[in-house]
């Protein structure tokens, strides 16, 4: 068993000897991509390693599967991810100032104006009001957390969900910022290299 260094830097295994194998023969891996073995108290090349010296010749830089491709794919997600993640931060505030105003504002106002609200309105200030605005908030919540993920390449399929929750006006809890931000997130999350930089 073998523990290996990632293109991120990261450690990863243990894996067995036939792994390295096969990272080395799909050119995940090199002949310079560091390794410990089981027991082992020094990292060292795979080139180092007999039963893989020959593999290793050859072979492009490592890049076991499922990790990151590397600062290229992180740095196109970075500004996508922290739009959505202002985006959804904003949209948050906005509804519980806007539920809050429910509970203490609106019942202040007809006090003080010795006024009937309009049905519409009175609906979108009581029950009915406040349960769109938990909504708004848990949809915003689910928008952050997949931006979240998004700029540290996990949880692909939350990512594009939260791009795909935020382009949807009556759902985006800031629909204005919302549409252009999960447009372009989803464009950069659509493209091949980053799609494969997530795990």
């Amino acid at each position: 068993m073998y523990k290996i260094i990632g293109a991120d830097g990261k450690e990863y295994g243990p894996i067995s000897a036939d792994v390295v194998r096969q990272w080395l023969a799909e050119g995940r891996a090199d002949a310079q991509t560091r390794v410990l073995p089981e027991g082992g108290t020094e990292w060292q090349p795979l080139s180092a390693f007999p039963e893989f010296g020959a593999a290793a010749s050859g072979s492009p830089p490592p890049l076991p599967a499922g990790l990151p491709a590397g600062p290229a794919a992180r740095s196109q997600v970075t500004a996508p991810a922290v739009a959505l993640m202002i985006s959804a931060i904003l949209g948050i505030l906005y509804q519980a100032a806007m539920m809050l105003f429910r509970v203490l504002g609106t019942p202040f106002l007809l006090a003080q104006q010795n006024a009937q609200m309009p049905a519409w309105i009175a609906a979108l200030s009581g029950t009915v009001g406040t349960i769109m605005g938990v909504v708004g908030i848990l949809i915003g919540l689910v928008i952050l957390f997949g931006a979240i993920k998004m700029k540290r390449l996990e949880g692909y399929t939350l990512a594009v969900t939260s791009c795909i929750l935020a382009m949807v006006p009556c759902l985006s809890p800031c629909c204005l910022l919302g549409l252009p931000f999960g447009i372009w997130a989803l464009v950069v999350l659509c493209k091949p290299e980053v799609k494969a930089a997530f795990h």
